[in-house]
């Protein structure tokens, strides 16, 4: 967001401006649209909105406002479609010291911390996000509450705790350790059966290929998908060879490169599309930003 900060951009965000679907349409009129198509930015834009759908989009004079339609005024903003974030952490607020933030706040995550964090990532024009390592039921509770619309924020598909060899000290609420490939696929089970959307690994470089697979396999079994950190070579490694969807973080910590072996085995794994698509979400935003 700060890019959009930077270019001195307004953006109206519908989905904060009411937390309920009215029966009336909506009219965004007069301000400038870029539609996310590419397209030159269309000036004096009017953006008709029926429920849940964008029902027509057009111009002031081409386009006709229905008489019993909510009129939002954009003028001099520039309206834009809501951003994704692929990876967030709504347990965590801009803070560098966990050992004290876990200390201070545990235990107010679900009821203001990850609460607070949603609102202000739709408030910054992020209308859905990755929610990629929190409390299990804190995150489930929070993305359904948001769901029902009894709070606002942005649309979260959470992991949960993120799945990894063992714990740090004081952390076991969000972050589960794995012994044995018999206990990955039960923690993935549990995390199915809460509800969760993704299934996250963390620090895979520390598990034995038994375990990560065994979480991968437990994980596609239920048409769940994983993501990884992959920082580390091994990291990487690992994630190809037992079928990790997505890599996140990859390039931030390396130096001059990575070794040639995963250069090769990334760009064969890309390759592969029968396989399925390799997603790659390298956090570079959020790297600048420390």
């Amino acid at each position: 967001m700060q890019l959009l900060g930077r270019a001195r951009i307004s953006v109206l965000c519908l989905a904060a401006a009411t937390l309920t679907v009215t029966a009336r349409p909506v009219a965004l009129v007069g301000g400038r649209l870029i539609d996310g198509f590419g397209g030159p930015p269309l000036a004096n834009s009017v953006i008709l909105v029926d429920g849940e759908r964008i029902a027509a989009v057009g111009t002031v004079g081409a386009l006709t406002v229905p008489p019993d339609a909510e009129v939002i005024s954009t003028e001099g903003m520039t309206v834009l479609p809501g951003l994704w974030d692929c990876h967030v952490h709504t347990m965590l607020l801009g803070h560098s010291d966990y050992d004290h933030w876990d200390k201070a706040y545990i235990d107010r995550f679900g009821s203001e911390i990850m609460p607070a964090a949603a609102h202000q990532l739709l408030m910054a024009g992020v209308t859905s996000a990755r929610d990629l390592g929190a409390p299990l039921k804190e995150s489930i509770e929070v993305r359904d509450r948001i769901n029902r619309g009894e709070i606002p924020g942005a649309t979260l598909y959470v992991t949960g705790p993120f799945i990894q060899h063992e714990p740090y000290p004081n952390t076991e609420s969000y972050r589960w350790g794995v012994k044995g490939a018999a206990d990955g696929r039960a923690k993935v089970k549990q995390l199915a059966d809460a509800g969760v959307n993704i299934i996250k690994l963390i620090d895979q470089d520390q598990m034995t290929l038994e375990e990560v697979k065994a979480v991968v396999d437990e994980a596609h079994a239920r048409k769940l998908p994983v993501v990884a950190h992959a920082h580390r070579p091994e990291e990487i490694r690992r994630g190809l060879a037992v079928g990790v969807d997505d890599f996140e973080h990859t390039g931030l910590s390396t130096a001059p490169e990575y070794p040639a072996d995963i250069r090769t085995a990334l760009a064969e794994r890309t390759a592969k599309m029968s396989l399925g698509p390799l997603f790659w979400c390298p956090t570079i935003e959020g790297f600048l930003n420390y």
